[in-house]
């Protein structure tokens, strides 16, 4: 803020008017600055780039849902599979390219020796590529 003058008696309040001519000034200043400088900033290289192509993208591989109840029994996709041909399938599946994903899906009371057998079953015929599947919300509601 600025105040009067000297011997300026007759306005006892401050002044309330910003001098605005200075930022005007530097903003004319910038603008002439910016007006020179940009065809400098449009001047281009000329280059000869090389061209490539990339490969596709790989496709992805098909999910295998392996389901163990709690009895024990197993399914494969959904469809009820017994343990002699739960190998020959696993075999099938583990000589596909890309390799199928095994999901593992366990009943909470099912007996852990029979999940073991199953993964050992998987891992002999050469799936690499094997996952838990839980329910959250299950979890999250107990709590």
């Amino acid at each position: 803020m600025a105040f009067g003058g000297f011997n300026d008696n007759r306005h006892s309040t401050p002044m309330a008017d910003i001098n605005v001519t200075p930022m005007v000034d530097v903003m004319l200043v910038l603008l002439v600055i910016f007006i020179i400088t940009a065809p400098l900033f449009t001047h281009a290289i000329k280059l000869d780039l090389p061209s490539a192509q990339s490969a596709p993208a790989p496709e992805k591989p098909e999910t295998i849902s392996l389901s163990i109840n709690g009895a024990g029994a197993i399914f494969w996709n959904d469809s009820a599979v017994q343990q002699k041909d739960l190998d020959a399938k696993l075999a099938a599946a583990a000589q596909k390219k890309p390799q199928p994903e095994l999901q593992l899906r366990a009943d909470k009371s099912t007996r852990y020796e029979v999940i073991a057998q199953v993964m050992a079953a998987a891992q002999n015929n050469g799936l690499t590529k094997m996952g838990f599947v839980t329910d959250p919300k299950e979890t999250a509601q107990k709590q």
